[in-house]
C-alpha cells in the first residue's frame, strides 16, 4: 500500500459548504468495509452549498462514494491541504486494475503460462496476479456486435437503424454491458468491402 504524507487541516461543516466540485479534499480511505487507517483524495459529488442536513457526499479517486458528517467527532471528517495543518497519511492514486479476457488461437496451457510469465517480466512478479482463470475452448470466428436503442423504431429497415458496432470474438460478449437505453444485437460477421472507385 503506497501512501504519502500530506499536510492538511480538518474542515467544519460550514467550511465544506463553501467548497465546489473542483476542490480536492481528503476523506477516509475505508472501502467495502475494509478499515484503512489513512485518507483518500476525493471530490464532492455536488457543491457543498447544495448538501442538506450537514451530510456531505464525496467520491474518492478510486470510485468509492462516502457520506461524511464533518462535525461528528467520531468520524474522520473532511480534510483539505493546508501548510499550516497537521500531517495525515494519504493513499497514492498510482495504479490501474486491468480485467483482461485473452483469446489465444490454438491456445494450450503452455501458451497461457508463457503469456503470464511475459507479463510478470514486463511489470514485475509482485504486480501481475491471476485472480481467477477460466479456460474455455471457443471457435476462431468473429461476430458483429451492435448496440441498438432498446425501443427500436417501427417500420425502419435494417440499414437505417441507429447502431454502434464492434467486430469481436463471441466470448467477449460475456464481459461487456450495453449502454443505458441500448441493447446488444449479435450477427454473423460480414467483412466491410470498400467499393469506392479509385483512379
Amino acid at each position: 500500500m503506497n501512501t504519502e504524507k500530506v499536510t492538511a487541516r480538518r474542515l467544519t461543516a460550514g467550511e465544506v459548504a463553501e467548497l465546489g466540485l473542483q476542490d480536492t479534499i481528503f476523506v477516509s480511505a475505508e472501502m467495502a468495509g475494509l478499515p484503512l487507517d489513512c485518507y483518500a483524495p476525493a471530490f464532492l459529488t455536488e457543491p457543498g452549498k447544495n448538501s442538506e442536513g450537514g451530510s456531505f457526499a464525496a467520491k474518492t479517486v478510486f470510485g468509492d462514494e462516502i457520506h461524511v458528517l464533518p462535525d461528528n467527532a467520531e468520524e474522520r471528517g473532511i480534510w483539505i491541504a493546508d501548510k499550516a495543518g497537521e500531517e495525515i497519511e494519504v493513499l497514492k492514486s498510482a495504479g490501474v486494475l486491468l480485467n483482461l479476457a485473452l483469446f489465444v488461437p490454438d491456445g494450450n496451457r503452455e501458451s497461457l503460462e508463457s503469456l503470464y510469465s511475459a507479463a510478470r517480466d514486463a511489470f514485475g512478479a509482485g504486480i501481475v496476479q491471476r485472480w481467477s482463470e477460466e479456460v474455455v475452448e471457443v471457435p476462431d470466428v468473429k461476430v458483429d456486435l451492435f448496440e441498438e436503442p432498446a425501443r427500436g423504431r417501427k417500420n425502419t429497415s435494417g440499414q437505417n437503424r441507429d447502431r454502434r458496432a464492434l467486430d469481436i470474438y463471441p466470448t467477449r460478449v460475456r464481459f461487456l454491458e450495453p449502454s443505458d437505453g441500448w441493447r446488444f444485437i449479435v450477427e454473423p460477421h460480414k467483412e466491410i468491402v470498400d467499393e469506392t472507385p479509385t483512379i
